[in-house]
């Protein structure tokens, strides 16, 4: 008996997955077409001076109309986040030091369970630090995370709670379409940990967002609110998009949808999920008011009120195309449309000069137009979902897989 357990020892010993994920290459691709390198040229030059502000200040980029914000932000993560996607690209050891650094000033959001935000915080940064390196620290953190997110889970609703309850615009219960981004961290903290609990409560929420977020024509808008004893559908509502809840289809809001879809077939392999976000996708290429160059304006509903632009919203939608392009049957369909939309995103009409731009990568892109909210400027989220998209754009054009590291942590527990 004890030979053998010095011989497990041993195995463990010399293979260090055995008791921590490999370290391996970020990206090796063969094709790498210039345009998608002057993109990642001109990111790395905003980066490079947008990370010295950040170590400045100890705050993270928002916006331009917003500048730096604390750790709190819900769009705190993206920068570091960001810088992880740079180093997968271009494998040097500044840009992993700077995005580790960068991470750290997020660890004490792992607590936060003030919205449902910390989805967005965290796993941009810690997610993909720890499957870039995995580093245990990390995932302790991640798991943490997860757990501070479960506990805004009602079993009377089957919901995450999106935002507190809000007497003065009637909301009792108010889920919002971004919470299904949230869901990925949920779905890691459980392959990490085992913990049932965290998949049961992110397929519960897909699903009764499923059930209830979308409109025959596969539209949705922005808020809806739910009896909170009770788990009905009180109202849809907005805050973000068109205030037009009857039709209101703000397209950031859309791409949320299709890339929180997508992700739940990959985690669950459940092909309803597959479908929905197929039919989300087939609804956003052939909608009428979609733009030529398929940056979508702030909602889809009414151009006749403002054409202005989200370059988020397309940023989102083409990361999600990329890897909704290697599941679904109308793959190539999907495929040629990120893409079409990444060089849209990575031409001069939204590509900033490098040393413009209060340093942020993507031009043209809009908060919350109706509220007068960091309109048509930069968005730290735009440019992280730009560099996403970009690395899985690589991948399939190159035909690999879109998530290389997952083998070597997929079967890692506490």
């Amino acid at each position: 008996m004890k030979k053998i357990i010095l011989l497990l020892i041993l195995i463990l010993l010399c293979h260090p997955a055995g008791i921590q994920a490999q370290s391996v290459h970020p990206l090796q691709v063969k094709e790498i077409p210039a345009w998608v390198a002057n993109a990642f040229t001109v990111a790395q030059k905003q980066s490079e001076a947008m990370y010295k502000e950040v170590m400045k200040n100890n705050l993270l980029p928002r916006s331009i109309q917003r500048g730096m914000v604390p750790q709190t932000d819900w769009t705190a993560g993206f920068f570091p986040g960001t810088l992880w996607y740079l180093y997968t690209y271009n494998h040097k050891e500044v840009w992993k030091k700077r995005a580790q650094a960068a991470t750290a000033l997020m660890e004490g959001e792992q607590n936060n369970a003030f919205d449902h935000d910390i989805g967005f915080k965290m796993y941009s940064c810690y997610g993909n630090g720890y499957l870039l390196t995995g580093d245990k620290a990390y995932r302790h953190i991640l798991f943490r995370s997860a757990k501070t997110l479960a506990s805004r889970y009602s079993y009377k609703t089957g919901l995450i709670m999106s935002w507190e309850p809000d007497e003065s615009r009637d909301w009792l219960f108010p889920v919002i379409i971004d919470n299904m981004i949230n869901l990925e961290l949920l779905m890691e903290a459980y392959k990490m940990s085992g913990d049932t609990t965290l998949r049961h409560i992110a397929i519960s929420h897909a699903d009764k967002t499923m059930k209830y977020h979308y409109r025959k024509d596969m539209s949705c808008p922005h808020v809806v609110d739910y009896e909170p004893e009770t788990g009905a559908m009180r109202k849809y509502d907005w805050n973000n998009g068109s205030d037009d809840t009857t039709r209101s289809t703000w397209s950031r809001g859309q791409s949320w949808g299709l890339y929180g879809y997508t992700m739940m077939y990959r985690e669950t392999g459940n092909k309803k999920y597959l479908r929905h976000a197929e039919q989300i996708a087939d609804f956003l290429l052939s909608h009428p008011n979609m733009p030529e160059d398929m940056i979508p304006y702030w909602d889809y509903s009414d151009p006749k009120r403002s054409t202005m632009r989200d370059a988020s919203a397309a940023a989102i939608m083409a990361s999600a195309l990329m890897e909704l392009s290697t599941y679904s049957v109308q793959g190539k369909a999907y495929f040629a449309a990120g893409e079409k939309q990444l060089k849209s995103l990575a031409s001069p009409t939204y590509l900033a000069k490098p040393g413009t731009h209060k340093n942020f990568i993507l031009m043209h892109a809009t908060g919350n137009f109706l509220r007068n909210s960091e309109l048509d400027g930069g968005l730290s989220y735009a440019d992280y979902y730009f560099m996403e998209g970009m690395l899985r754009y690589l991948r399939v054009l190159n035909g690999q897989d879109l998530y290389p590291y997952r083998s070597f942590h997929k079967d890692m527990r506490f």
